[in-house]
């Protein structure tokens, strides 16, 4: 197993190559670009809007860990609160700092480690971080930072990956079972072959393990493009047998009688 700071190196490499999403849905770097590509991040994921509650940070000090393409930071900004933006990678900075200056809005950008955050106790009303820190390396510790963090009454508003997950399941028959290693497990497949270097996924009790120093912790699952295949993979898991599932896909079917097992685990905790 690689240390923390080696592993965090690794985390920090990938994304900083290109953030999410960076590479398929920004075709340019200007008001334009960010617009169609924050036009394209909601359609894939309309659940965001709901969930965040970006209105709701309007008179407020929040706090959003790993700000990416910066797409759900501007939705945050348009409400006025007194707000900050932290990530890992100085690409995601440089990405979110182009963006504002582009439309006029304003943030305290910085790189900074979700592990030990750079701000004072009892500092914000929201901390939001979407997809973010399951990729950290110890992300039990980054969960604390946010409630450290969290003014008394405060609230988290977090998605991590959830096991049980089609994602999940696809990968594991790609690089499990047609590889005649049946007895991979699905903690092994996230961490080597969903995104960066030892991305995790959680399952629900593990999850309420994970905030249980919170209070009043609501958890969902979401189905997503990903689960249901209505999207571009990227170029680690395109291929043939990919384009052939998407023509069969039973979008229906699993959403019928599976919508409990999507990618996305969406959690609301109080400090």
């Amino acid at each position: 197993m690689k240390e923390n700071s080696e592993a965090k190196n690794d985390v920090r490499d990938f994304w900083n190559q290109a953030s999410c999403g960076e590479e398929l849905y920004l075709h340019s770097r200007d008001s334009e670009g960010f617009e169609q590509q924050m036009k394209k991040r909601y359609e894939l994921e309309p659940y965001i809007l709901d969930f965040a509650g970006f209105k709701e940070g309007a008179g407020k000090k929040v706090l959003e860990i790993g700000v990416g393409l910066g797409a759900d930071h501007e939705m945050w900004a348009r409400n006025n609160p007194e707000l900050f933006g932290v990530d890992l990678t100085p690409r995601a900075i440089e990405n979110t700092t182009e963006r504002f200056k582009s439309k006029g809005l304003k943030s305290t950008l910085k790189v900074d480690d979700a592990e030990k955050l750079s701000f004072a106790d009892n500092t914000f009303d929201i901390v939001y971080s979407w997809g973010v820190l399951h990729h950290s390396p110890n992300t039990p510790t980054a969960i604390n930072e946010v409630h450290r963090v969290l003014k008394p009454g405060g609230t988290a508003k977090i998605m991590i990956y959830y096991k049980y997950s089609f994602v999940g399941y696809m990968l594991w028959v790609k690089y499990a079972l047609l590889k005649f290693k049946p007895f991979t497990s699905l903690k092994t497949i996230y961490h080597k072959y969903l995104e960066s270097p030892g991305t995790k996924a959680y399952s629900k009790k593990e999850a309420f393990e994970l905030f249980k120093n919170y209070k009043d912790v609501k958890i969902t699952t979401v189905l997503t493009h990903g689960d249901l295949l209505t999207s571009a993979a990227g170029q680690r898991h395109e291929g043939k047998m990919l384009d052939i599932a998407r023509k069969i896909w039973p979008r229906f079917l699993i959403k019928t009688f599976f919508p409990s097992h999507g990618l996305f685990m969406l959690i609301t905790a109080k400090k």
